[in-house]
């Protein structure tokens, strides 16, 4: 019996991506008694486990994985070769095991109810509609950043630390949760990433661990973008895992922040969504919405932009059609250009909550 442990173990990642893909179709049940149910458990016990170390601990996990796995290549590297039956075995034992632990402790939210659905908002919208909600964006853009500058060309500096960024992010839940109780956030657990650099070469802003539920921020991309970007991670700590929901929920977070800077973050964060998508309609149109916007802001969009510039590599390219393809194959069909469909929730939801 024994030894049909490793076959069984191995042979089980197909029934798993089967159970899966079946449980995609049904996605109240998931929302019910995964996202809204295990889920929250295990979130917690995981947040309130590591929350508390200063530094992260689940990409120590991963820098142990990755030495343990050159380890096991050097080390059965004859047996590729002599017996790759027993090499390709061990390693789907490996894979099997990890695609179970994934889909428990986090990755199942990918096949929970759309956002929209349950915020009970339309899909769609029309290019006045995006105009109109974009041009009080830019209102409110403007007032607020002359409100912190005093002046309209100069740009805005987030005046925190990273760490008491990481802090601030909590009264903004706190504050959103009392009128959305479903994006409540309790014991916070987010940090610096280990892999800051390699992120900024990649041209990630962080990501969530799903091991540890650990909210990870890349710690060199400091700007604006900052304190919105930290409740992105923090939105997918709570169980969103689509990146247009994180990104819509990191928004309303970061607005509902009692801090000025906070709020200033989250409205020219997804400001920038909203000018992407009109100038896909109409690149006329883009050119004067732009010419409203304070000098300063321009100016904050492009130190971010110099930012990403200088640490552009061919290398990039492949990291990011890499995540492109495990984000389709998490039920995100358009991948990577799923960040932008934020602007059919801003859009929506702001009709019925007008800024």
């Amino acid at each position: 019996m024994i030894k049909w442990i490793k076959p069984i173990l191995a042979l089980s990642i197909l029934p798993q991506i089967v159970v899966v893909k079946i449980l995609a179709n049904y996605p109240l049940f998931i929302e019910k008694y995964y996202s809204n149910g295990l889920y929250v458990w295990l979130s917690k016990i995981f947040r309130g486990v590591f929350g508390w170390i200063p530094f992260s601990m689940g990409d120590i996990f991963y820098t142990i994985a990755i030495l343990l796995i050159f380890r096991f290549f050097i080390l059965h590297r004859k047996k590729i070769f002599r017996q790759p039956r027993t090499f390709f075995k061990e390693v789907f034992i490996v894979l099997s095991l990890a695609y179970f632990v994934f889909h428990v402790l986090w990755g199942l939210n990918y096949y929970r109810q759309p956002l929209s659905k349950s915020l009970h908002l339309e899909n769609d919208y029309t290019t006045h509609e995006l105009v109109n909600f974009t041009k009080n964006l830019i209102e409110k853009s403007n007032e607020i950043h002359f409100k912190i500058t005093k002046n309209d060309s100069l740009a805005v500096e987030i005046p925190y630390s990273k760490s008491e960024i990481y802090k601030m992010t909590a009264n903004g839940y706190s504050n959103l949760s009392q009128k959305l109780p479903r994006f409540t956030y309790e014991l916070s657990s987010i940090k610096h990433s280990v892999y800051s650099l390699p992120l900024t070469y990649m041209g990630y802003g962080g990501y969530i661990n799903p091991f540890t539920n650990e909210a990870q921020v890349n710690s060199i991309a400091f700007n604006f973008k900052y304190p919105t970007v930290s409740c992105h991670e923090q939105a997918h700590q709570i169980g969103y895992a689509a990146e247009n929901e994180a990104n819509f929920i990191g928004y309303l977070a970061s607005i509902h922040n009692d801090d000025i800077y906070f709020q200033y973050s989250g409205y020219v964060f997804v400001l920038g969504y909203c000018l992407r998508e009109i100038k896909k309609r109409d690149k006329n149109l883009v050119k004067e919405l732009t010419g409203l916007l304070n000098p300063g802001i321009i100016e904050n969009y492009n130190n971010v932009a110099k930012f990403w510039s200088k640490y552009e590599t061919k290398a990039e390219v492949f990291f990011k059609e890499t995540f492109n393809t495990f984000l389709k194959a998490n039920n995100q069909k358009q991948g990577i250009k799923s960040y932008s469909n934020v602007v059919s929730l801003l859009v929506n939801y702001h009709k019925k909550n007008p800024l």
